[in-house]
């Protein structure tokens, strides 16, 4: 890979090209993440690249290697993943989504395919990504869908929380949400919606930004947790984003909540629209 440059909306690898004699192809991936250690290929536990590598490379009779729009945490969720990986050997469409879901488990799927223009990057070439987080408040812990989503087992004020999203915000240093592993080069985010809905016993939290730093939506969500909680007023994520300190702000909320549910790219590359997830919501109005 070549140089990195700054771009209006991301990082765009600088020199990128298709290798000779090989084909792009851009995908749609949905996964249960509570089984596996996060996307990212590990060398001693389940991931899910792993395993859509393996069944891609089943397809195409040769090594194929995936590239995410996010690298999404162990046990976090996705109802809309994007990948592309390139391939020495032409399938079609059906060839690659049927025969990948013939060898994949089924905590995971592939849901669409497309030959994409060499360019075509998962990562840099998004100009957003959006994730839910599915909170139960539901009087006793929920037995179907227990890992799917968290559990709070004490009321909580879901208008306070969502007033506690207004300080979000903008383009602003997100260090008091970030990671202490983290490994990006910059702090500074730009979120362009986070807002509340609820649907019965359930309450999501939906934010986008063009990207987020490590378990940055985790533990923007353990913040509003304890503003939901009566502990703190919604004008507290305002004095954490100045002070800029992790240490001062909330634990870390389970990953059993969170979903990546959208990744937007530029109209040209004619990714579907997603249909946000994950499956078992009814969306309400905003708070």
């Amino acid at each position: 890979m070549g140089e990195w440059k700054y771009a209006v909306n991301s990082l765009v690898p600088e020199g990128e090209s298709l290798p000779p004699g090989h084909y792009r192809y851009g995908a749609v991936v949905s996964y249960d993440g509570s089984g596996f250690h996060g996307f990212q290929r590990q060398k001693h536990s389940t991931s899910v690249q792993e395993e859509l590598e393996r069944a891609l490379s089943f397809v195409a009779a040769s090594t194929i290697r995936v590239s995410p729009a996010g690298r999404t945490d162990s046990g976090v969720h996705a109802s809309y993943q994007v990948v592309h990986f390139d391939s020495p050997v032409s399938r079609s469409a059906s060839n690659w989504v049927k025969g990948a879901n013939s060898r994949l488990p089924e905590t995971i799927s592939l849901n669409w395919v497309k030959e994409m223009p060499g360019e075509f990057h998962a990562r840099f070439a998004a100009l957003s990504r959006t994730y839910r987080y599915i909170i139960s408040r539901a009087e006793t812990r929920p037995s179907i869908l227990s890992k799917s989503v968290a559990w709070v087992s004490h009321k909580i004020d879901v208008e306070a929380m969502a007033l506690g999203c207004r300080y979000l915000i903008g383009e602003r240093d997100f260090s008091c949400f970030r990671g202490a592993d983290c490994q990006s080069i910059s702090p500074f985010r730009n979120v362009r919606e986070a807002a509340f809905y609820e649907s019965g016993e359930l309450i999501i939290f939906e934010i986008k930004a063009n990207a987020f730093l490590l378990r940055m939506v985790r533990n923007i969500v353990g913040a509003l947790l304890d503003i939901g909680r009566g502990k703190k007023q919604p004008e507290w994520i305002q004095l954490l984003l100045s002070e800029g300190e992790r240490s001062k702000a909330s634990a870390t909320a389970s990953a059993r909540g969170l979903y990546l549910v959208d990744v937007n790219y530029p109209i040209k590359y004619g990714l579907p629209n997603a249909k946000k997830g994950p499956f078992f919501l009814t969306e309400n109005p905003k708070l």
